[in-house]
């Protein structure tokens, strides 16, 4: 079985962790590095599984995943090149970061040595989550694959260009915000004209689920099961009439323009 080590311990982390024993993976064959001793302590008596050093949870590993924040990656990668990674042997680095090219990893690495870059989104929380990856320039199909089965276990996954992971990071990296706020906005519209609180959320909730699982599984287009839904005349009508009225479409599309340009910035691009 391939002996994977988490670095970081974090809500990625940690769902990644959950995910991987639920699918199978027995407690031993994985390992997590996290800087907090009580956090560390904490996982270790969640999920059962050893928690230790960067530098010899790597030693031993197959697949090395990277699950901390942007500003702590350096302060690992120097950590990680102090063991003698084993190219040859065939260990990955599969970088959960956000914004960060997998150039920033190979250039600290041994020549040659494969990285992964995965853009997830935080409902890998509750296993559905959806996840893109990419490889860097010495990653192979096998690394793909082996990544692919890995992150099955906490949601989708798909593979794109790595040149593509910022408009991911718009599009589903940031979308559970978006989805929130829309939620939030219904919510409190509902409140408005008369609902309880509580309801008004039971009513919004399901319905997003139910909305999800039918663009899931009818196979039809959001815009076919919108017009479904849209009597001429009718109340659905005149609730969409209003929304494109505020320009809900342009909204959208803006928003993503501005997190795809941020997610550049923060990769060090130049949009």
């Amino acid at each position: 079985m391939t002996r994977i080590a988490v670095i970081g311990g974090g809500r990625i982390g940690e769902a990644l962790i959950a995910g991987l024993l639920q699918s199978g993976r027995a407690p031993k064959d994985l390992v997590v590095a996290e800087s907090s001793a009580a956090r560390a302590a904490e996982l270790t008596g969640l999920f059962g599984i050893r928690a230790t050093t960067i530098a010899d949870a790597a030693e031993g590993a197959d697949v090395v995943v990277i699950a901390v924040k942007p500003d702590d990656v350096d302060s690992v990668m120097a950590e990680l090149t102090s063991v003698d990674l084993d190219g040859d042997r065939e260990q990955l680095v599969v970088t959960l970061v956000a914004g960060l090219p997998t150039s920033r990893y190979e250039a600290k690495l041994p020549a040659g040595f494969p990285v992964v870059r995965v853009m997830s989104n935080t409902p890998m929380l509750v296993g559905e989550g959806v996840s893109a990856i990419a490889g860097g320039r010495y990653a192979k199909p096998e690394h793909l694959a082996l990544v692919t089965d890995i992150l099955a276990s906490v949601g989708k996954v798909v593979a794109v260009q790595e040149s593509k992971m910022d408009a991911v990071t718009a599009v589903s990296g940031s979308g559970p915000a978006y989805f929130f706020l829309i939620a939030e906005a219904m919510v409190d519209a509902g409140v408005g004209i008369g609902l309880t609180r509580a309801t008004a959320t039971e009513l919004v909730v399901q319905t997003m689920v139910g909305s999800a699982a039918m663009l899931d599984r009818s196979g039809e287009s959001a815009a076919d099961l919108r017009a479904a839904v849209t009597s001429p005349g009718g109340t659905t009508a005149a609730a969409l009439r209003e929304l494109e009225r505020g320009g809900v479409r342009t909204a959208f599309y803006e928003a993503l323009v501005a997190a795809k340009s941020r997610s550049a910035v923060l990769g060090g691009g130049t949009e």
